[in-house]
C-alpha cells in the first residue's frame, strides 16, 4: 500500500517513536528526530550508542516494525522506493569496488537510479569536480588514499541529486586536512543545495555551533536541538561538557551507566 501524497512542504526526514532489538538487546528505544531542508544535523553519540542501528533502519538495510520514518513525507514502510529515491548514503563501512575505476564505480551507482548514460556522464563530472577527483576519473579506487576515496563514496551519494544526505562516521581513520574538506563540502551543500543532512559522529569538534544536534546514547535519544539550546539545558559552557553531563543524566534516568 502506497502512502498519501505527502504534502510539498514535508521535512526531508522525520522519525518518530522508533524502537529496535537484536534478540534480547534493545538497539534503539522510542527514538524520534527529525531533520529540516537545509540543516546540518549532527547525531552526536559515543561508539554503540544505536546510530549506525539508525542508519540501517532509515535506509531499509533493517525492517522497522515499531514507530515510523518519513521521507519528505514518504512513510518508509508504505512507499519505500519513493523514499529511497530522495536520499544519498555514506556508509561508515567502505563499500567501493576496489578493482574498478573511480568513473566505473559511479556509473554502476548511476544505473542503479535508472539514469540515462549520458546524464550519469555528466553529473559524475560534476561531482568529481567538485570534490577535486575529475582528473583521476579512470583510476583504480585502490589507488587512492582513505580520504580520497571517502571524497569519491560522497561523490556517489550525490549522483542522483538527493535532497537529504545521511553520511554514518564518515571521517572515521581520516587525517585532519580530510575530515575538513569533507566537513565543509557538505556543510556547503546545505547552504548551496538546500540539502537536508545528518551527519553521525562520535566526534564532539564536529559539531559546529550552527549544528542542530541529537544527543544519541544507549539506544535513546537524550538531547536534541540548537547547539546554544544543549548547552542551557546540561547548563554547561561547552559542548563536550554538556555531552558528558546529558548521557550522566540519560544513563540515571534509565538505571544504566555511562559508556
Amino acid at each position: 500500500m502506497r502512502d498519501a501524497e505527502p504534502p510539498p512542504e514535508a521535512p526531508p526526514l522525520v522519525v518518530e517513536r522508533l524502537s529496535h532489538a537484536f534478540g534480547a538487546r534493545q538497539a534503539l528505544s522510542d527514538v524520534s528526530l527529525s531533520v529540516g531542508q537545509g540543516d546540518f544535523t549532527v547525531l552526536l553519540g559515543l561508539n554503540g550508542a544505536g546510530k549506525t542501528t539508525l542508519f540501517a533502519l532509515i535506509t531499509r538495510l533493517y525492517h522497522s516494525r515499531n514507530g515510523a520514518i518519513r521521507v519528505f513525507g514518504h512513510d518508509l514502510q508504505k512507499n519505500a522506493q519513493a523514499a529511497l529515491r530522495r536520499m544519498g548514503v555514506v556508509f561508515q563501512q567502505a563499500t567501493l569496488d576496489l578493482d574498478l575505476t573511480i568513473e566505473q564505480n559511479l556509473f554502476y551507482h548511476a544505473a542503479l537510479h535508472g539514469m540515462p548514460r549520458g546524464e550519469a556522464i555528466a553529473r559524475i563530472g560534476e561531482e568529481l569536480a567538485r570534490v577535486g577527483l575529475a582528473a583521476r576519473r579512470r583510476e583504480r579506487v585502490r589507488l587512492l588514499s582513505g580520504g580520497q576515496r571517502r571524497r569519491v563514496e560522497l561523490a556517489r551519494a550525490l549522483i542522483h541529486n538527493p535532497s537529504l544526505l545521511l553520511l554514518d562516521e564518515p571521517t572515521v581513520g581520516l587525517d585532519m586536512a580530510s575530515r575538513q574538506f569533507l566537513l565543509e563540502h557538505v556543510r556547503a551543500l546545505c547552504h548551496s543545495r538546500g540539502l537536508g543532512v545528518l551527519w553521525a559522529t562520535h566526534l564532539i569538534d564536529e559539531a559546529a555551533p550552527d549544528s542542530r544536534i541529537v544527543i544519541l546514547h544507549q539506544g535513546r535519544v537524550v538531547a536534541s536541538g540548537p547547539h546554544e539550546g544543549i548547552l542551557a539545558e546540561a547548563g554547561e559552557p561547552t559542548l563536550k561538557a554538556a555531552f558528558d553531563r546529558l548521557i550522566a543524566d540519560g544513563a540515571a534516568a534509565t538505571g544504566g551507566e555511562p559508556s
